[in-house]
């Protein structure tokens, strides 16, 4: 397990996405695995950026485990900002117009349909979202 505790900026995911990239090749990650994964730091990392803290700023750490059977690779988001659960929100009606669509959730919606586990739970002062993509 890899650990990297950062301050939680928007200028922060390309070095989050690095540390992570790192890990993921050691693994032999498929790229479409990988840039499945990117896309998911980027709008998860995102998100505690623009809200956990706000206006503040505070720390996150991203921990990064591969788990052997089946073969996975797990990325956990974990800061101190205010108990938010991206889960619980509807998911997007995608049958509708971009127009006609309400402004969010089609990011969170599209980490649930790439990855193949997503939890959170609020723990200790916590949010703990965690990611599993198999490989």
């Amino acid at each position: 397990m890899k650990e990297l505790t950062i301050a939680a900026t928007v200028e922060n995911i390309e070095t989050v996405t690095e540390f992570v990239n790192a890990q993921l090749e050691l693994t032999d990650c498929p790229i479409r695995a990988q840039m499945q994964i990117d896309i998911a730091i980027d709008e998860l990392f995102g998100n505690i950026a623009h809200y956990a803290y706000n206006p503040e700023v505070g720390n996150a750490t991203v921990r990064v485990e591969v788990s052997e059977d089946p073969l996975a690779v797990i990325v956990t988001f974990i800061d101190n900002g205010i108990p938010y659960d991206p889960l619980r929100k509807d998911d997007p009606d995608i049958t509708l117009s971009a127009e006609e669509r309400e402004i969010g959730g089609l990011g969170i919606y599209l980490v649930k349909k790439s990855m193949d586990e997503i939890s959170y739970e609020y723990k200790n002062g916590q949010n703990i979202l965690k990611i599993k993509k198999n490989i």
